[in-house]
């Protein structure tokens, strides 16, 4: 193997395993020392930096920072259930106990007479106005509904994201001098275009909900209703009661904010049934974990077959039992079982199978060109059109996923759009940067907390379910407390403070490799990477995550240390007699829109 080369800003960022899987790049292990040291306010900036809603975020994310965690990996022979850091929920708890963080965010800039139109006040498109306000843009953004937020307000029951704390984060982005106008729905991008807007940003969400086409739908359609829409016409306050009897069809999030609202607006005997197995289902484990909480059952391996009217009412529905099989080639199939259908009574049923994109307003001869699903073409580097100055974004560019991705889209559209507009490159990215700083403070003394915590993963408490059944607003998480932050803070441990190896200082005394607690570091004859992981002391069994290999040592041996369970805990650093180890906290500067792209034959590294 050659030896690594860590002047490249993704060796070490991969290794942060948390912020790597993060759409945002969010520096996780960074928010997480300052909760620990009391420092709110600084922990929710370095969140707001990256992605924009630290309060909303902490309460609705999907978390994909948390199933890569380390902390779960090396707790692996320790527990019944390893279990990452609360990374999601420490996010709130940089919201809910910082003071007032206004006079810390950028003003708008000095106005550089370029205007851009955001269609849709969703994530994606109110992160690309945070990014160009300041940089002297004159942002407006256009919205249907009366207040900025899109599906994060109207989609996410307020049980679960309070209301004020959408006004709180969307309002900081207004006040930047973004202009919003709500209650404008666009109906042509072709008369968008016609104002002589600079470059326009399609954020609109994936407004459809999918319905279902089986029989007896138009005769019981006054009690057929599907989830997205439903869901917002509880915010509006447009529906205030459903059946004792619910059906919740389908396995993703929206179906269990469906669920959860309908237990809360009456219904009694609610029911989520779908046609895959618990396991594959889209939803969130802890949303179906929540769900089930408040005692909601999941049905799975049914497939709706029809829905029962009787005297004009809505009955009940009908379903085919399956079976999931492969076939000869390993693809997954749904087999009737033969066993009876089930019939299953029902006031009301909520249809929650899946959302779609829906572009009417967007004339198709404008030169803007769709696929075979109807989608824009668009660049997933850029996230520009085919019609240059057209940007989309969140769930609008590529279909339904989540708000982190949205912010992601949001952030590289703002580069891109800023580079078109100042004639630049669209395609030409500024580049990422990476800082190495040792945290060495003595021989032994290092300016983190290096201690591992043996402590299991702290439980959010919730309110008591008698009264949060009882209403549609009442927060459900109650969030941590602070002593309980500082602890749960404590479990993290500090991948972004990197074991650093200067081998012209090895001795190779072996020492490091004797004292280091999960056997990460080993040093060994050199050779081709796949056989060289099973040489080492302890097999290298994980290809995704690699491995840290120097050039020649004295004896021709090479230092091999494998990335994957490493603990950060500077032993290996605090054992070597030469100082050939050292723990640096690095340090991922992901560009940002008004950074130009400046021609270096190497990153940048400060060591």
């Amino acid at each position: 193997m050659r030896p690594t080369d860590i002047r490249d800003p993704a060796y070490f960022h991969k290794v942060v395993d948390c912020q790597w899987a993060c759409p945002a790049h969010t520096p996780v292990p960074e928010y997480i020392r300052l909760i620990s040291q009391g420092r709110y306010d600084d922990a929710y900036l370095v969140n707001w930096e990256s992605n924009v809603f630290p309060g909303i975020l902490g309460r609705t994310c999907d978390r994909p920072c948390e199933p890569a965690c380390r902390r779960g990996r090396v707790e692996e022979n320790n527990g019944e259930k390893p279990e990452p850091v609360a990374i999601c929920r420490l996010k709130r708890v940089t919201a809910d106990f910082k003071g007032d963080i206004r006079a810390r965010l950028p003003a708008a800039g000095a106005p550089n007479g370029r205007r851009v139109a955001c269609v849709g006040a969703g994530p994606s498109a109110l992160t690309v106005a945070r990014d160009l306000a300041p940089l002297g843009y004159a942002v407006t953004v256009f919205d249907a509904d009366p207040k900025a937020g899109g599906f994060m307000r109207t989609q996410v029951p307020r049980f679960r994201l309070p209301e004020s704390v959408i006004d709180e984060e969307t309002g900081y982005i207004i006040d930047m001098g973004v202009r919003f106008i709500g209650g404008k729905r666009i109906d042509s991008l072709k008369a968008l275009l016609a104002e002589g807007w600079d470059a326009v940003f399609i954020g609109c969400g994936a407004p459809r909900g999918r319905d279902l086409d089986l029989p007896g739908r138009q005769e019981g359609a006054a009690n057929i209703h599907v989830g997205l829409d439903w869901l917002a016409n509880v915010y509006f306050g447009h529906v205030k009661e459903v059946g004792k009897r619910v059906i919740v069809l389908g396995g993703g999030n929206t179906a269990m904010d469906c669920c959860r609202s309908a237990r809360r607006l009456g219904g009694t005997e609610v029911k989520v049934i779908v046609r895959s197995g618990f396991e594959e289902m889209k939803a969130s484990p802890w949303e179906k974990e929540d769900a089930m909480h408040e005692g909601i059952p999941i049905l799975n391996y049914l497939v709706p077959k029809s829905f029962e009217v009787k005297d004009g009412r809505l009955a009940g529905m009908w379903f085919e039992k399956v079976a999931a099989q492969r076939d000869a080639k390993g693809r997954r199939q749904l087999v009737p079982t033969g066993e009876p259908d089930q019939f299953h009574e029902c006031d009301d049923v909520l249809i929650a199978v899946g959302q779609e994109n829906h572009f009417p307003w967007i004339e198709r001869d404008l030169g803007l060109q769709f696929d075979e699903w109807d989608m824009p073409v668009v660049d997933k580097a850029t996230m520009q059109s085919t019609l240059p100055k057209v940007f989309f974004g969140g769930d609008a560019a590529f279909g339904p996923k989540n708000i982190i991705w949205a912010v992601a889209h949001g952030h590289e559209a703002a580069i891109s759009i800023d580079r078109l507009l100042s004639s630049e490159d669209v395609s030409d990215r500024p580049p990422v940067g990476m800082t190495l700083v040792s945290q060495k403070m003595g021989i032994h003394e290092w300016s983190y907390d290096n201690e591992v915590s043996p402590e299991e993963r702290f439980k959010v408490p919730w309110a008591p379910a008698e009264l949060t059944l009882k209403s549609m607003s009442t927060e459900v998480e109650l969030g941590f407390d602070a002593a309980t932050a500082w602890r749960e803070a404590q479990r993290c441990l500090n991948c972004d403070v990197q074991t650093v190896f200067r081998q012209e200082l090895c001795i190779e005394c072996d020492a490091c490799m004797d004292i280091c607690p999960m056997d990460c570091i080993s040093f060994v004859p050199n050779g081709e990477e796949a056989e060289l992981r099973t040489r080492l002391v302890a097999p290298a069994l994980n290809p995704t995550q690699d491995l840290y290999v120097s050039g020649p040592l004295k004896t021709l041996r090479v230092m091999a240390k494998d990335e994957d369970v490493c603990l950060h805990c500077s032993l290996c650093a605090e054992r070597c007699p030469t100082g050939a180890w050292d723990m640096q906290k690095s340090l991922f500067d992901l560009p940002r829109a008004g950074e130009r792209v400046v021609a270096v034959d190497q990153p940048e590294v400060v060591a």
